[in-house]
């Protein structure tokens, strides 16, 4: 399989769950100016076949909306580890690294977890106010890295 983009940005959630959707709204929202080098993936939940998009990538940035964020937005890098995740219905992406690095034996390329504050998880809600400023703020921050798509520049955007 070979990619012709070298970033991938993945976004995850239920559109018919409220703020679960901040994942592909983020996606959905970019401008096309920005994505013009990336692939842009969209699922209602990472899955193991998700390690195969991580193949010939320079940076890879999965995004989605979290209850546990206390501020509007929190971008980290991430390095693969095993966990049980990928016996439930969802992985998380750090599993989805570690089975990348398990079928390619060589580490994943550099991935980034860009989550939002989220509130309203009900079917048929729509988005909070809370979630509105989260993607707010997500889309200025997703413009900046694709502005300077190298791991230095993103790893300078981490929250600590």
């Amino acid at each position: 399989m070979t990619h012709s983009k070298p970033i991938l940005l993945l976004g995850y959630g239920n559109p018919s769950r409220g703020d679960d959707a901040l994942g592909l709204l983020l996606l959905e929202q970019l401008p096309a100016a920005c994505v013009q080098a990336v692939e842009i993936l969209t699922d209602f939940q990472l899955q193991i076949e998700h390690a195969l998009d991580l193949k010939q990538r320079q940076l890879v940035l999965f995004a989605d909306a979290s209850v546990a964020n206390t501020q509007p937005i929190h971008f980290s890098q991430l390095h693969a580890a095993m966990d049980n995740s990928y016996t439930t219905h969802a992985m998380h992406p750090v599993s989805v690294m570690q089975v990348y690095q398990d079928i390619e034996k060589v580490a994943p390329p550099p991935c980034f977890l860009l989550t939002m504050q989220a509130v309203q998880f009900e079917l048929g809600d729509d988005l909070s106010v809370i979630a509105e400023e989260s993607l707010r703020q997500a889309v200025a921050l997703v413009e900046k890295l694709l502005a300077n798509p190298d791991v230095t520049t993103w790893q300078a955007h981490t929250c600590a």
